[in-house]
């Protein structure tokens, strides 16, 4: 089983770059992030046309939005991050399949709104974590995969892409990270490619082409999944399309 996950910084623009995506790596599971759309305007009938179900959650005034793209039956099992009924951004997805869960997340950066912008993403972090363990707890073989705005060691960005005080490498961020790692989950690139230097989102301009990038989009999965992991690769050709998004697909094989 291929799970896949790529921030497309708008499906209404990216449409073709998912679809060549698709049509060429035929993913069981897509996970998009970043979509920047309501739900109803997904292009849900083209993606049935290339014989893929949709499951979207949008948010108005073209902000944030995750969904995902199935060639094969599933369950939906959340729309929102359990935790806090008042947040209504659009971050979080999560699914039932082949007899595991599959949670899709768009993570807050926390670079904007100040402190009070950090303590949110702190706070979704810590939520992440609990939804996590109550999984693992249950004995339920998970797999979250999505954009997490998190690189978590230096090994992660091109050396001083980012400064210290970024929200994306802050001490606290990291040590969140960490603490999905110690509850038992593998990043699963990081497990097949311990000292690659592998990079999932560069900014616009040169970036891209001088390899000034950033890890930031990542596959976790639980003990169960883990040692089912066969490969997990990042796909840079859509990055190399034109008029490409700033990230790039990360794709895990099951067996």
């Amino acid at each position: 089983m291929k799970l896949a996950t790529f921030n497309v910084n708008s499906i209404r623009q990216r449409f073709g770059h998912v679809a060549r995506f698709l049509e060429r790596v035929q993913p069981e599971l897509l996970f998009l992030q970043e979509t920047r759309c309501l739900a109803e305007q997904i292009p849900c009938a083209d993606f049935e046309a290339l014989g893929y179900t949709t499951r979207a959650v949008g948010q108005s005034g073209g902000r944030n939005g995750v969904a995902v793209i199935a060639r094969i039956p599933f369950d939906v099992v959340a729309e929102a991050l359990p935790g806090d009924p008042e947040d209504g951004h659009a971050r979080y997805i999560e699914v039932r399949v082949d007899g595991m869960n599959v949670a899709g997340i768009y993570l807050p950066n926390g670079n904007s709104g100040g402190e009070a912008g950090y303590a949110y993403k702190l706070n979704w972090m810590a939520r992440l974590r609990s939804v996590v363990a109550d999984r693992l707890d249950s004995f339920t073989p998970l797999a979250v995969l999505g954009d997490f705005n998190v690189c978590p060691t230096d090994a992660d960005l091109a050396p001083g892409a980012l400064p210290p005080t970024d929200a994306l490498v802050r001490p606290e961020t990291r040590a969140q990270f960490r603490a999905l790692l110690n509850l038992g989950m593998t990043d699963a690139l990081r497990a097949l490619h311990p000292r690659e230097t592998l990079f999932t989102y560069w900014d616009y301009g040169a970036a891209f082409e001088t390899n000034r990038g950033l890890r930031i989009d990542h596959v976790m999965l639980s003990p169960e999944l883990a040692d089912r992991l066969n490969t997990c690769e990042v796909d840079t050709l859509p990055r190399s399309e034109m008029q490409p998004s700033d990230h790039t697909p990360v794709i895990a094989t099951l067996r």
